[in-house]
């Protein structure tokens, strides 16, 4: 498949993507694109991604981002890749909407870690809920990323599919606003 022209001009553009409260379904329907990765690679460069193991967050042009927010490490991820990135594009349910991670929140998180740490059967004497600085402090609901920073494109799915992805990439790479029919959006 031959890609469009860039209305960007002869520099390749970067790619990066981030991972927050989700399953990594996303970020493997990415890697779904299989054969297609490399036609990419001739237009882009990707910076943080599963492809290159990039731990920091460099200046981008274009973000993608997966996953809800369960966690205030969620929260300073998701603002420093916003403040990194020119385009954000939510990716998937649980960046759009907090998806199945945020079915935990009609429950009471205290009431949650009780259960789980303290008083769940074959729990050792003195168990206690984990309170340790090194681990982020959960939020009491898991939130989509739009409630805390500005996004740009939404890409729906769960997860949308290595079509859906690829499409929505080389329109937006071309000018063109994506435009995703309803054949391509899927819920598995």
């Amino acid at each position: 498949m031959t890609l469009p022209v860039m209305p960007y001009g002869p520099r390749k553009l970067v790619v990066a993507t981030v991972s927050l409260a989700g399953c990594f379904g996303c970020h493997m329907s990415l890697l779904d694109i299989d054969e297609r990765l490399f036609d990419l690679v001739d237009l882009i460069r990707f910076d943080r991604s599963p492809l290159t193991d990039i731990k920091q967050i460099g200046a981008c042009d274009i973000g993608l981002i997966e996953g809800g927010l369960c966690n205030a490490e969620n929260v300073t991820v998701l603002r420093e890749f916003r403040a990194h990135c020119k385009t954000l594009v939510a990716v998937g349910a649980c960046a759009i909407n907090g998806g199945l991670p945020a079915q935990r929140n009609h429950l009471d998180l205290g009431v949650v870690l009780s259960e789980v740490y303290r008083s769940r059967s074959g729990l050792s004497s003195g168990s206690a809920i984990p309170n340790d600085p090194e681990l982020p402090l959960p939020l009491n609901k898991v939130h989509p990323i739009h409630e805390v920073v500005h996004v740009d494109y939404f890409l729906p799915g769960c997860p949308p599919s290595a079509e859906a992805i690829w499409r929505f990439l080389t329109d937006l790479m071309a000018g063109r606003t994506p435009h995703l029919g309803h054949d391509l959006l899927h819920y598995d």
